[in-house]
């Protein structure tokens, strides 16, 4: 620990300063000390500036010319008087010498300079190395200016990020963002969601050229490689994945962050693509496509064959590829028997009508429905075609079902002041439960085995309710259903 310290201090100044420089004359010496700094001072013990060596000529023009037989002290200002007494005790008493800042007074202001001041080691004299700063100012100042330079058009660039944002969200022309090397898309604005019926926000990483029928893609793909080369495209008619022609698309590059992109622009127009295959066929798919109400086809088994725009806005699926082959209980159905009871009355009757159930989103978003449902024998298989709306609100029970109940909900409250409430709410209890059972047996074509999984009872108890609200023949039933 001991040599390396020696050797610290010893790289501060030369270590055989007689062997290796010798003895300087005066002359010499002073040619050292003007060359080693811009201001050199000789400063007696009294801190009086006896001598100076200058650098250039702006020096002198500055003032240090005349600072000759002056105090050191009186010619800096007076933030910097105390480092300069500072500098010069700690030069006296031989101690280590470290650079302070200084400010000189001059006519046209103060001048900053770094100092250090070391013993001359004769008569108490001190000499004083001196660095002009002013350089390193004018450095720093043009930093500062960069920087406010550089906040200024980082400012601009968010103002200018922030109109295309707004430009780009507002916009009524449906407009893709398209990454010209994976030809995935980007981004997409809202209009562009509203024109291929699902949510823009779904889009983003998607390929460009599954939006399009599998007949147009090698053209859609062709438009993308068409904007590198000529910077923009004209119109070119396309025709969408679910069918849809009267579509129209350019496209134009741009490079952002080093990276070629394409800005494709969607429009409906009144240029119409070849029909392909059977025209009645491709109209009854434009006419589905149209139809508020959703629609799907399955199997047997209820794996989606194929659904209309409606079906996809309804389920907040991007594309119709990404519904087929997905089972129908993923969008629709409660969790139970709900779909099976379906299905049950569709193979007995081959159809079904305002059935009340449940749709879901692909986001977990669910809402209540009724679907309508038939059934189409296709050799020894059968499709079923389900067409999906919004429930209607505020269905009331039909009359009969009233009279059938022991007291209606108008001579409930009629019993007021006249039995506990506790009896009336067991009254009210039994009057929806029955209700409820009735509803369950409707719904099943008075299937008790249906109905109770409906209701979430056991068979058992089902039969139990049954004969105590007397509705139907619980004891024969039992015997039937088993």
């Amino acid at each position: 620990m001991l040599k390396e310290s020696q050797s610290i201090r010893a790289l501060k100044s030369f270590r055989l300063p007689k062997e290796t420089i010798g003895d300087l004359d005066a002359d010499t010496a002073a040619r050292l000390i003007a060359a080693s700094s811009d201001v050199a001072m000789i400063i007696d013990r009294e801190g009086i500036i006896r001598d100076v060596a200058l650098s250039g000529l702006d020096l002198q023009n500055e003032g240090f010319g005349d600072i000759i037989d002056r105090r050191w002290v009186d010619t800096v200002t007076s933030d910097s008087r105390r480092k300069v007494e500072e500098m010069l005790d700690e030069a006296s008493g031989h101690h280590e010498a470290r650079w302070r800042e200084v400010n000189h007074r001059s006519a046209k202001g103060p001048i900053l300079f770094r100092y250090v001041a070391l013993n001359a080691g004769r008569d108490g004299k001190v000499i004083a190395f001196g660095r002009d700063l002013r350089g390193l100012e004018v450095m720093q100042q043009q930093l500062v200016h960069a920087q406010q330079e550089m906040e200024s058009g980082y400012v601009r660039l968010r103002q200018a990020e922030s109109r295309y944002r707004v430009l780009f969200q507002v916009s009524s022309e449906a407009v893709l963002v398209i990454d010209l090397t994976s030809k995935k898309i980007v981004e997409a604005n809202p209009a562009a969601g509203r024109l291929l019926a699902v949510d823009h926000n779904s889009l983003a990483g998607r390929p460009f050229t599954k939006l399009f029928h599998e007949d147009v893609r090698d053209k859609a793909l062709t438009l993308l490689n068409d904007s590198g080369l000529r910077g923009q495209t004209e119109l070119v008619p396309l025709r969408l994945a679910d069918g849809r022609a009267g579509i129209s698309a350019t496209a134009s590059l741009f490079r952002q962050d080093g990276a070629a992109h394409v800005l494709v622009s969607l429009q409906k127009s009144n240029v119409d693509l070849p029909v392909v295959g059977d025209d009645s066929k491709l109209r009854l798919i434009r006419i589905l496509n149209q139809i508020p109400d959703a629609f799907v086809v399955t199997d047997e088994a209820l794996n989606i064959l194929d659904v209309n725009l409606a079906f996809l806005e309804l389920t907040q699926l991007a594309t119709t590829e990404l519904a087929k082959g997905q089972s129908l209980s993923l969008f629709v159905g409660r969790p139970g028997a709900d779909l099976r009871v379906l299905v049950g009355n569709l193979q007995e009757r081959g159809s079904v009508r305002n059935f009340g159930t449940v749709a879901r989103t692909v986001y977990g978003n669910q809402e209540d429905v009724e679907l309508s449902a038939v059934a189409v024998p296709e050799g020894l298989e059968a499709s079923y075609g389900f067409v999906i709306r919004p429930a209607r609100r505020n269905l009331r029970v039909p009359e009969l079902q009233f009279r059938k109940l022991p007291r209606t909900a108008e001579q409930l409250t009629q019993l007021v002041g006249r039995v506990s409430l506790r009896e009336i709410v067991a009254e009210t209890t039994d009057v929806i439960e029955q209700m409820c059972i009735e509803a369950a047996l409707d719904l099943t074509g008075n299937n008790r085995v249906n109905a109770a999984e409906v209701l979430g009872l056991s068979r058992q108890s089902l039969y139990s309710k049954l004969k105590r609200h007397g509705v139907g023949n619980s004891e024969s039933d039992s015997e039937s259903d088993d």
